[in-house]
């Protein structure tokens, strides 16, 4: 007749907290993966509108270069999101920029013929402001001497 009884009292009690250990386990595991693929996305959008920016400074020849803010805003805005996105949300945050061209950080005797231009975007992720950067030089006599 023992052989027929069901489980005690203990027995579903301890095979209920397994389960409920194994659902908050994975429901973490979501949460933690959901969170990496946004942080991977920013960082994408990131580096798009970087190279965006890039590669309108390439476009530019050397009279444009020293003269930026005339050709080229110093601040820009972003969206993360295009103009009319299938399933934006409602929230979506703006990153924010600058364009800077300084001096390149050289000695040699062509450091007046050299520009370096610094471009740097940041935006809102959860508490944090997130950051990253993009550096190139620009010389007087480079390929935009030659395109034109």
């Amino acid at each position: 007749m023992r052989r027929r009884s069901g489980m005690t009292l203990i027995e579903v009690m301890m095979g209920i907290a397994v389960m409920g250990v194994m659902c908050v386990s994975l429901y973490a595991g979501f949460v933690y993966g959901f969170a990496q693929i946004r942080v991977s996305r920013e960082n994408v959008r990131a580096a798009q509108i970087l190279l965006e920016r890039m590669e309108l400074v390439r476009l530019l020849n050397w009279d444009q270069v020293v003269n930026l803010p005339g050709y080229v805003p110093t601040t820009f805005a972003a969206p993360f999101y295009a103009g009319n996105p299938t399933n934006a949300p409602v929230n979506g945050f703006v990153y924010t920029g600058t364009v800077q061209v300084l001096p390149a950080p050289v000695s040699e005797t062509y450091s007046n013929k050299l520009q370096m231009i610094k471009i740097e975007v940041s935006w809102p992720s959860g508490s944090l402001i997130r950051k990253r950067q993009m550096t190139t030089f620009v010389s007087e006599y480079g390929m935009q001497k030659y395109i034109y």
